[in-house]
């Protein structure tokens, strides 16, 4: 189908509706022309960046119009989330994440827009474990003997995180209330940059997204200790949990998904979201999703927006009862 005939179809659709006048740019040109950006809330090289560039060249094709990945890191993706949030041009999505759209609001009382209302969401793309992992020559390489450590030497281990107040912060969190540690949280812009400290042995441990860091397990250049859901994902079946590995029930995942600008129209919201799991059923796309553990993604654009729901409520009860307050 061409992206006239889309067009055509789109416009026939909604030229009846009274709320078109206050649709901004959607109203002026039902499906914009132009380059489509998908904003991405960290550097190159996190995981937020690997799948929003899988599904890049899938939607190009599918709407033919470019879409290209920009990357706006900051803030633990709540500066590229407000750029979307404020967005007019009908060309603007998110690559939405945790962090933006379930931790941060429950860490920032004073976020620059409201997840509510100020979006609509399009996709879930996946969720992900967060993934225990260390140098390969780090002398505790195992849930049991990183707490040991821990204990040992309170205060002194380093774990790093894609930032303050971000999912790989929050899994650290419930970890040291678990296992009742005192370590040393090192926030950095992303997983790449915290991932190129620990590769040269500047921080000792992380919690990391498992998009992030399956190509450096496979490489061998990080080792892997445990992974965060309470049930293994495919993609990592030999790697215990933090549940299993003496913690019943820690659960910290990472999960990923496409969101536009507020007041999408209806039908526009509905072809993006039959599009975008359109790109997500393709052979090479399973194949590129599970490989990094992404899980349990697609279903309805309505299921999305109460799942976000679901995960803020969840958040911000984490928040409150292990008195997380995030760096300065």
């Amino acid at each position: 189908m061409s992206i006239n005939h889309i067009r055509r179809n789109l416009v026939r659709a909604f030229v009846a509706s009274p709320a078109l006048g206050s649709l901004g740019a959607f109203a002026q040109s039902t499906w914009p022309s132009g380059n489509v950006k998908i904003i991405v809330g960290f550097p190159p090289g996190g995981g937020t960046d690997a799948l929003a560039r899988v599904l890049a060249p899938k939607l190009t094709a599918m709407w033919g119009q470019q879409v290209i990945v920009e990357n706006r890191a900051g803030v633990a993706g709540v500066l590229a989330a407000d750029i979307v949030a404020k967005s007019t041009d009908g060309l603007t999505l998110l690559m939405g994440h945790i962090n933006s759209h379930g931790i941060g609001p429950a860490l920032n009382p004073k976020m620059p827009y409201n997840a509510d209302t100020d979006f609509s969401a399009l996709s879930l793309v996946g969720v992900t474990p967060n993934v225990l992992i260390c140098h390969p020559n780090a002398p505790a390489k195992t849930i049991k003997d990183v707490v040991a450590l821990a204990k040992a030497k309170p205060g002194t281990l380093s774990f790093g995180s894609a930032g303050s107040g971000s999912a790989q912060h929050l899994a650290l969190e419930l970890f040291k209330v678990a296992a009742g540690i005192d370590v040393l949280h090192v926030p950095y812009k992303g997983s790449a940059p915290l991932l190129t400290d620990l590769m040269g042995g500047q921080i000792n441990y992380s919690f990391d997204t498992m998009a992030a860091v399956t190509p450096h397990v496979k490489g061998g250049k990080v080792h892997a200790i445990a992974q965060t859901r309470t049930k293994r994902s495919t993609s990592y079946a030999d790697l215990p949990t933090v549940a299993e590995s003496g913690y019943p029930g820690f659960e910290a995942t990472t999960w990923y998904g496409m969101i536009g600008p507020a007041k999408m129209p209806p039908a526009l919201v509905a072809r993006l979201n039959a599009d975008i799991n359109k790109a997500m059923a393709m052979p090479d796309v399973k194949e590129r999703l599970a490989g990094v553990g992404a899980e349990d993604g697609g279903g309805t654009a309505q299921q999305f927006t109460d799942f976000m729901r679901e995960e803020r409520v969840k958040w911000a009860r984490v928040v409150k009862e292990a008195n997380v307050k995030v760096d300065a």
